[in-house]
Protein backbone atom coordinates (compact mmCIF):
# COMPACT_ATOMS: atom_id res chain seq x y z
CA UNK A 1 0.00 0.00 0.00
CA UNK A 2 2.48 2.42 0.95
CA UNK A 3 4.77 1.53 -2.19
CA UNK A 4 1.37 2.41 -4.75
CA UNK A 5 1.09 5.80 -2.49
CA UNK A 6 4.51 6.61 -3.23
CA UNK A 7 4.50 5.44 -6.42
CA UNK A 8 1.07 8.14 -6.94
CA UNK A 9 2.95 10.62 -5.26
CA UNK A 10 5.80 10.73 -7.22
CA UNK A 11 3.47 10.77 -10.38
CA UNK A 12 1.32 13.51 -9.57
CA UNK A 13 4.71 15.52 -8.57
CA UNK A 14 5.99 14.79 -11.82
CA UNK A 15 2.48 15.83 -13.33
CA UNK A 16 3.39 19.53 -13.86
CA UNK A 17 6.66 18.91 -16.56
CA UNK A 18 4.69 16.35 -18.02
CA UNK A 19 1.79 19.00 -19.11
CA UNK A 20 3.82 21.98 -19.77
CA UNK A 21 3.80 23.11 -23.32
CA UNK A 22 6.87 22.82 -25.25
CA UNK A 23 8.70 25.77 -26.31
CA UNK A 24 7.54 25.61 -29.72
CA UNK A 25 4.36 24.89 -29.33
CA UNK A 26 3.87 28.25 -27.03
CA UNK A 27 6.03 30.09 -29.66
CA UNK A 28 3.53 29.11 -32.68
CA UNK A 29 0.84 30.54 -30.40
CA UNK A 30 2.55 34.36 -30.89
CA UNK A 31 1.82 34.25 -34.32
CA UNK A 32 -1.95 35.08 -33.76
CA UNK A 33 -1.08 38.84 -32.84
CA UNK A 34 2.53 39.03 -33.81
CA UNK A 35 3.22 39.03 -37.76
CA UNK A 36 5.88 36.99 -39.52
CA UNK A 37 7.04 39.87 -41.22
CA UNK A 38 7.64 43.45 -39.64
CA UNK A 39 4.75 45.27 -41.24
CA UNK A 40 4.94 49.25 -42.11
CA UNK A 41 2.46 50.68 -39.38
CA UNK A 42 1.58 47.54 -37.66
CA UNK A 43 0.61 48.26 -33.49
CA UNK A 44 1.93 44.74 -33.06
CA UNK A 45 5.76 44.54 -33.77
CA UNK A 46 6.78 41.32 -35.25
CA UNK A 47 9.21 38.91 -33.28
CA UNK A 48 11.10 37.10 -36.03
CA UNK A 49 14.38 38.26 -36.67
CA UNK A 50 14.36 39.57 -33.31
CA UNK A 51 17.54 38.23 -30.75
CA UNK A 52 16.41 35.96 -27.78
CA UNK A 53 18.16 38.30 -25.53
CA UNK A 54 15.74 40.82 -26.60
CA UNK A 55 12.78 39.06 -26.57
CA UNK A 56 13.97 38.04 -23.04
CA UNK A 57 14.29 41.51 -21.98
CA UNK A 58 10.89 42.85 -23.01
CA UNK A 59 9.29 39.68 -21.91
CA UNK A 60 10.48 40.43 -18.63
CA UNK A 61 9.96 43.89 -18.57
CA UNK A 62 6.00 43.28 -19.37
CA UNK A 63 6.57 40.50 -16.50
CA UNK A 64 7.41 42.92 -13.77
CA UNK A 65 4.96 45.87 -15.16
CA UNK A 66 7.81 47.92 -15.85
CA UNK A 67 7.15 47.93 -19.70
CA UNK A 68 3.65 49.62 -21.18
CA UNK A 69 1.55 47.06 -22.46
CA UNK A 70 -2.41 45.97 -23.15
CA UNK A 71 -2.14 42.49 -22.89
CA UNK A 72 1.33 41.38 -22.87
CA UNK A 73 2.30 41.99 -18.95
CA UNK A 74 -0.63 39.63 -18.73
CA UNK A 75 0.95 36.92 -20.89
CA UNK A 76 4.06 37.11 -19.84
CA UNK A 77 3.32 36.87 -16.24
CA UNK A 78 1.63 33.57 -17.03
CA UNK A 79 5.29 31.85 -17.87
CA UNK A 80 8.36 31.25 -15.51
CA UNK A 81 11.46 33.24 -16.16
CA UNK A 82 12.75 29.79 -17.57
CA UNK A 83 10.07 29.11 -19.56
CA UNK A 84 10.73 32.99 -21.42
CA UNK A 85 14.54 32.06 -22.03
CA UNK A 86 12.85 28.81 -23.76
CA UNK A 87 10.31 30.65 -25.71
CA UNK A 88 12.70 33.55 -26.80
CA UNK A 89 15.38 30.83 -28.18
CA UNK A 90 12.61 29.04 -30.47
CA UNK A 91 11.22 32.51 -31.39
CA UNK A 92 14.91 33.74 -32.39
CA UNK A 93 15.80 30.65 -34.05
CA UNK A 94 18.63 29.33 -31.10
CA UNK A 95 19.79 26.61 -30.69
Amino acid sequence: MRRAALAAALALASAPALTQPAAGQSAASCSGCHAAAPRVGAAIPAIKGRSAAEIVEAMLAFKAGSRPATVMDRIARGYSEAEIRALAASLSGAK
